[in-house]
């Protein structure tokens, strides 16, 4: 007689157990091919091996009484991709594309984080830094919780999105996203977010360094750093680490 066989671990990265067997064969997703194109090349990729990572569209860095504009930076490019991540994120939702959101979320008592992290935020030792409260509000700058953490109120997370706590510029670094991709079954992550040349930028070339394929989506990626870190973003991620589109490009795509 043949037992019952109980799936033991997140699908498609799952086994099929029971006292006698262990299946490992894990049984492939359902392919879901779409034509994309990018600035360098036409890609076809699969929608079931895909992710969306969108990075750090917190309030301390895209509204105006987070940490950014507190030390007096300009925030109106970070803000740039909410309209159009507003209108992408469900439509890849409705692909079951799964949405990750990646954000700084510091423990309250900093105690991962280097001396080196937390003088990018304070060089003087003396201003507004990770872990302090803002003066207009109260709310502690990029602590897990907090209202300067928060992702920004325009952008509606959903119960079925993934949440990723990050402690470094790149969202790979001392976090589960390898593992939890992994799990998933997923080789191709879109990028997202801000700033591109930094977080979003060290996430995207970490993961190319871990074998996934890179698209950065242009319209829903920004910077507040100067023209040329944002055209050095473009060239680089096109040259070495992976490809760049829009998300017309992804309806068109997705459409076809």
């Amino acid at each position: 007689m043949n037992l019952p066989v109980h799936q033991l671990g997140i699908a498609p990265n799952a086994w099929g157990v029971n006292h006698e067997v262990a299946d490992i064969t894990r049984p492939p997703l359902d392919q879901k091919p779409v034509i994309l194109t990018t600035e360098t090349k036409t890609l076809k990729i699969d929608l079931a091996k895909a992710a969306i990572l969108v990075i750090d569209m917190q309030n301390d860095f895209c509204h105006q009484d987070g940490w950014l504009a507190h030390i007096g930076v300009d925030i109106s490019p970070a803000r740039q991709p909410i309209e159009p991540l507003q209108k992408l994120l469900p439509a890849l939702r409705n692909q079951n594309v799964p949405v990750i959101w990646v954000n700084w979320g510091n423990r309250p008592d900093l105690l991962n984080i280097s001396a080196a992290s937390r003088h990018v935020y304070n060089p003087t030792g003396i201003g507004i830094g990770l872990g302090d409260p803002l003066p207009k509000n109260g709310a502690k700058v990029l602590i897990k919780g907090s209202w300067a953490a928060a992702v920004v109120d325009e952008l509606h997370q959903q119960p079925e999105d993934i949440c990723i706590d990050k402690y470094r510029m790149s969202g790979f670094w001392d976090t589960p996203l390898d593992s939890i991709l992994k799990n998933l079954g997923k080789t191709t992550i879109f990028f997202a977010g801000v700033n591109a040349d930094q977080c979003v930028m060290t996430t995207l070339q970490d993961a190319n360094f871990l074998g996934y394929d890179c698209i950065l989506i242009k319209d829903c990626t920004a910077t507040t750093s100067p023209e040329y870190c944002w055209l050095a973003t473009l060239y680089n991620v096109k040259q070495c680490f992976g490809f760049v589109t829009d998300s017309q490009a992804i309806f068109s795509g997705i459409d076809k």
